[in-house]
């Protein structure tokens, strides 16, 4: 059974069943719609055109024809493929029905191979997009030898109970580090993930460095830029390291801040639903370039303090001279470079004061 479904200005037919799972017959997440919002914005905010696309495990289609859709001609081709025949028919379908509202100058390609197998066969590209139910680890090697110089490679992982500690041995299985299951899990995990990628991008002497990164809902979400050259790979290999006990893991930057602050003042204008207010915290965490954030709940616990009204440990923060931003990992966290004890003297004299 399928269903018409809207998003953004599109309509496409998609599964019915109301559970999410592997097992649909053609894949199809309405809560991801906020991963393809992002996909989108990041696409418009960077300056590359004439991109050559590729959409890895495409599903119904969806991200691959809202670019179609709102990319403002910047797509010289695009492969749109799944490995499921019944994906590939429905992707026919549902380009013929939004095809008046999409980019006529691209070339539109569907194919339905293995993933590995198309990637591998192709003579490259300079958008990868690996969106699969679960690790994106068997497409990783395939995707990273295909992304051309200066390309973007967006990788998902939904397997969070491994990435974010629930599971360790299987995090070192397959992304070859120790988790965490503290209040830092989630920002831990995403390094992890990045650490993973990094490594198998080395092998072929290529640098994949994170220009826009979040954890939301199930999954971790990485958009990479490609540079080549041994000097490169040697400058990411350095920044990797231990955070705690856990790792190893990415020790460098989640976000270009001139990527973020496009964005979000891009989703301002173009009003996505609830977007702005993720974007904009995303955009404000990466103006501070540190490793990490403080959950002042946590902190609270751990201390045996009264937890206070953030606002005014907020102010006392920067009036101590911090920058300071709020943080999408958590809803209790603090980005800063305060150190931890002295933002328990904070605490303990705004809870006194209060």
């Amino acid at each position: 059974m399928f269903r018409k479904m809207t998003e953004a200005n599109i309509t496409i037919e998609a599964p019915a069943e109301e559970k999410v799972s592997s097992k649909l017959p053609v894949f199809y997440n309405p809560v991801m719609k906020i991963n393809r919002d992002i996909s989108v914005l990041l696409l418009k905010a960077i300056d590359n055109k004439d991109m050559q696309i590729c959409d890895l495990l495409a599903g119904t289609g969806i991200r691959s024809i809202r670019f179609l859709a709102e990319l403002d001609k910047k797509i010289k081709s695009i492969t749109i493929n799944d490995h499921n025949e019944q994906a590939t028919e429905l992707i026919k379908k549902n380009i013929e029905a939004n095809k008046e509202k999409l980019d006529h100058d691209a070339e539109i390609n569907i194919t339905n191979q293995e993933a590995s197998t198309l990637l591998l066969q192709s003579t490259g590209f300079d958008y990868i997009d690996i969106d699969p139910f679960g690790t994106p680890n068997p497409f990783l090697d395939a995707a990273i030898r295909r992304l051309a110089r200066d390309g973007i490679l967006a990788v998902t992982a939904t397997d969070t109970s491994a990435l974010a500690g629930t599971f360790p041995k299987v995090c070192m299985r397959r992304y070859w580090a120790v988790p965490d299951r503290g209040h830092l899990k989630h920002e831990v995990g995403l390094r992890i993930l990045v650490r993973k990628v990094q490594l198998v991008a080395a092998q072929y002497e290529k640098a994949l460095v994170p220009i826009f990164s979040y954890s939301k809902e199930h999954y971790l979400r990485v958009f990479f830029r490609c540079s080549k050259g041994k000097s490169a790979v040697d400058e990411i290999v350095k920044r990797h390291g231990m955070l705690n006990k856990a790792g190893p893991l990415w020790l460098g930057r989640l976000w270009d801040q001139d990527i973020a602050e496009r964005m979000y003042l891009l989703v301002e204008k173009l009003g996505y639903g609830t977007d702005g207010k993720f974007l904009r915290t995303i955009r404000d965490e990466s103006r501070i370039d540190v490793v990490g954030f403080h959950d002042i709940h946590a902190l609270c616990k751990r201390n045996k303090l009264e937890v206070p009204a953030f606002g005014p440990v907020f102010d006392a923060i920067r009036a101590e001279g911090y920058p300071l931003s709020r943080t999408h990992f958590s809803d209790h966290g603090v980005r800063s470079r305060i150190s931890e004890d002295d933002l328990i003297e904070i605490v303990q004299s705004v809870a006194n004061r209060h």
